[in-house]
């Protein structure tokens, strides 16, 4: 039963992979696995032949995925590991590496619906209808007069998902500045491939029927020992 929980907690995690393999900017989930010994009841002795399996926490993989050309000049990557920063409702700052950029109406640079933010500490804002360039150091032009800067981050340490492409740090982690620039007319998709997502969805589904089939055997054990319980 712990096997088959422990593959099926891996299946989720794989299957939101394979479902962001082609979104910019996504990370890999990797679930973290640990073996144990059962709690034995008070009073029992000896040492138990048994080791269980746990999907006991999960990862992010942060190695950088596949840079696809779009041409669009407010697609930027943010080269090396930095993220861009995006406001949340409420609390600090998220960080992305979705650099599909876009204005919406009230004039906001914004990813994924989320404005981003300069190196002013406030969100970038343009004046509508003003042709927006982003340079090479990240600066944000609009009409050809500087607005802001993109601010850049670097994450260290434990990192956790927050929302969709949105990540912070995690207990223990950390987050600082980063001088970085940014490649534009480019976008980075998800760090895993559909045919990766495949191979290691279809292991652990066969793995996940192989304990799903021990807990059958078990139980028909179980129905055995009834009837020849009742035949005395």
């Amino acid at each position: 039963m712990a096997a088959a929980a422990a593959r099926a907690e891996q299946l989720d995690s794989i299957a939101d992979n394979l479902a962001n393999a082609e979104t910019p900017g996504y990370k890999a989930s990797r679930p973290a696995f640990q073996s144990f010994l059962p709690p034995r009841s008070p009073g029992a002795g000896g040492v138990t032949d048994k080791v269980f399996a746990a999907a006991v926490a999960t990862g992010t993989d942060l190695s950088p995925g596949p840079v696809q050309t779009t041409d669009n000049p407010l697609d930027v990557v943010p080269e090396g590991d930095a993220f861009l920063a995006v406001a949340t409702l409420k609390g600090p700052p998220a960080y992305t590496r979705n650099g599909k950029l876009n204005v919406n109406p009230d004039g906001a640079l914004v990813a994924d619906g989320r404005a981003v933010m300069g190196v002013s500490g406030k969100p970038i804002v343009v004046p509508p209808g003003a042709p927006v360039t982003i340079g090479q150091e990240g600066d944000v032009t609009a009409g050809g007069a500087f607005i802001d800067r993109l601010a850049l981050f670097k994450m260290q340490g434990n990192v956790v998902r927050v929302g969709p492409q949105l990540y912070a740090p995690g207990p223990g982690g950390s987050v600082a500045p980063a001088p970085s620039r940014v490649s534009t007319g480019q976008l980075e998709m998800g760090n895993v491939t559909p045919l990766e997502a495949t191979v290691q969805m279809i292991n652990a589904q066969r793995q996940f029927e192989t304990a799903t089939q021990a807990i059958q055997t078990y139980r028909r054990l179980d129905d055995r020992v009834v009837e020849v319980g009742r035949v005395r």
